[in-house]
């Protein structure tokens, strides 16, 4: 299957197929990026910023799609990173537009100009006015943090609201809004505010002019549900993990990041660092010399050498930039010096093995949220099934009565136990058939086994 391009296709109707099944969770999708860490030495992959280390480390971008409450939908791996902006843009948008059901028709957009097709949230990355003005004119509603946030709106303007976050649970806000006007895109976008207790005023912007602000704080502010998810995958699921050793040709015509460009940012950065801290040396020296009598020949030569050094780094600082300007930031990957370049690590085989690990979460999904019926603590229903996942079973065919008989055996406490029958009598009520059998599945607990004779 991975050598034949079939994981990709298996994916992308998956895919379809889960935004179908529930539409309205589709209608609003989170879009983050997770950086997978390679730390082997098969190929010099570039280097990139991981958060949850904090240091720049080689690997590859995935980015992940999902629905509002954190199911995944699909994933986007990319060894050159272009940028969240232009992975939206090129892959995933068009594919949202290709595969999201129940979109409006062109005539329900015309009759109401408020109306979305769906709505894309997403980090400060993707912070970017022409962005929102291209999707608005696709009729795309986008839910982002704004950058560059200076003023600080009066607490007067502040109003406690009930927010309902998309898994159900209701937290109260300190909620402001205004509009805010983008002269050059010549768009119209709402920034809403929300009021901490430390007093810091963390502020969203979108495009979206049908809901109201708790309903929009709601979306923004429920992006943990994701990024829960890719924690949990890492603890639980290992998706970072390295699946194949073999690698694959990067396009020539890719566009990277021109190793020249960076190293002058590099200088211009290090020199930059330089000058500000002879700077300040300089003015220390002069402060110090209108404080107290210094030594007339000493003061002289020490601010004449400190001088010199700002002037020296000074015209060194322009002439980076100069030359930092006419240099192209990127370039194709042909024009990467050989030693620079590298080349990708085989797609089939992660995506093959990621998309497997989407239904597996999916499953566990479905199965900790009807143990959540039950559960008094619902934080308890995923330990729970991953004990089910963990403890053995008997597997034993009947045909004669034409069942496959799953005796699970018993947990680690009879609360526990309880929960797991029950669980157990609503896969039983499903009477799912095993795949490529007439074996209709049920489910039980050792202690809980129906005899054969006296079943239905």
């Amino acid at each position: 299957m991975t050598n034949h391009g079939e994981p990709e296709q298996w994916s992308k109707e998956l895919s379809k197929y889960w935004m179908e099944e529930d539409p309205e969770l589709a209608g609003i999708l989170y879009v983050d990026g997770h950086v997978r860490v390679y730390s082997g030495s098969k190929t010099p992959l570039p280097k990139r910023y991981v958060s949850r280390q904090k240091l720049c480390l080689r690997g590859l971008t995935d980015y992940w799609v999902n629905d509002a409450v954190g199911k995944p939908f699909f994933v986007v791996s990319k060894a050159v990173n272009p940028g969240l902006l232009s992975v939206m843009r090129e892959q995933i948008i068009p594919r949202l537009l290709r595969d999201i059901p129940k979109q409006p028709t062109g005539e329900e957009l015309k009759a109401n100009r408020h109306l979305y097709r769906f709505g894309v949230v997403f980090d400060r990355e993707g912070y970017s006015p022409e962005f929102f003005k291209e999707m608005w004119e696709k009729r795309i509603a986008c839910y982002t943090y704004k950058k560059y946030v200076n003023d600080v709106w009066p607490e007067s303007e502040f109003i406690e609201k009930e927010v309902v976050l998309n898994n159900g649970e209701v937290v109260k806000m300190k909620l402001a809004e205004r509009g805010v006007y983008f002269r050059k895109q010549d768009l119209w976008v709402r920034e809403i505010r929300k009021l901490t207790d430390t007093g810091h005023q963390t502020s969203i912007i979108t495009t979206d002019f049908m809901n109201n602000a708790e309903v929009l704080a709601a979306r923004m502010f429920s992006r943990w549900s994701q990024e829960n998810f890719l924690k949990y995958m890492m603890e639980h699921y290992g998706i970072d993990r390295l699946i194949e050793y073999e690698q694959e040709a990067i396009s020539e015509t890719t566009k990277v990041v021109n190793p020249r460009y960076r190293e002058l940012e590099s200088q211009i950065k290090t020199k930059s660092t330089l000058l500000n801290r002879q700077r300040v040396k300089y003015g220390a020296l002069v402060l110090k010399a209108e404080g107290e009598e210094p030594d007339i020949r000493k003061y002289v030569q020490e601010k004449a050498t400190i001088r010199e050094s700002i002037d020296t780094l000074e015209k060194e600082i322009e002439q980076l930039k100069a030359t930092k300007k006419n240099t192209e930031k990127h370039i194709e990957f042909s024009k990467l010096p050989e030693d620079k370049k590298f080349q990708d690590l085989k797609k089939s085989g992660k995506q093959f093995v990621d998309t497997i690990k989407m239904i597996a979460y999916r499953a566990e999904t479905a199965m900790a949220n009807t143990l959540q019926e039950y559960i008094s603590k619902k934080d308890e229903a995923r330990s729970l099934v991953r004990q089910i996942f963990m403890t053995d079973a008997d597997i034993m065919p009947d045909e004669k009565n034409g069942v496959l008989r799953i005796t699970i055996h018993n947990m680690t406490n009879p609360r526990n136990n309880r929960y797991v029958q029950q669980l157990c009598d609503v896969l039983n009520s499903s009477e799912t058939l095993f795949p490529g059998t007439n074996l209709r599945l049920v489910y039980n607990l050792v202690s809980n086994q129906i005899p054969p004779d006296q079943e239905f």
